[in-house]
């Protein structure tokens, strides 16, 4: 159960992230108002979430169906 609240947790501390290339973060920095910089970021931590949730959901699905198979034998 700990566990699973460690990888909850670094989900949601993922969300806080900010990551940018090089080149993206050069070119966003000397933009004035800074929006275009923040919705760079978002869309970079939704693009990285995605998969993160995907496979912990065919994780999740693939433990209940082991669990049932082991509880019937």
């Amino acid at each position: 159960m700990k566990r699973l609240i460690s990888y909850i947790f670094l989900i949601f501390a993922a969300l806080s992230a900010q990551a940018q290339c090089a080149m993206c973060r050069a070119v966003l920095e000397s933009e004035t108002g800074q929006a275009t910089a923040k919705g760079v970021n978002d869309g970079i931590v939704y693009l990285m979430l995605i998969p993160y949730i995907l496979m912990g959901g065919l994780a999740l699905i693939t433990y209940r169906y082991l669990k049932n198979i082991s509880k019937k034998n």
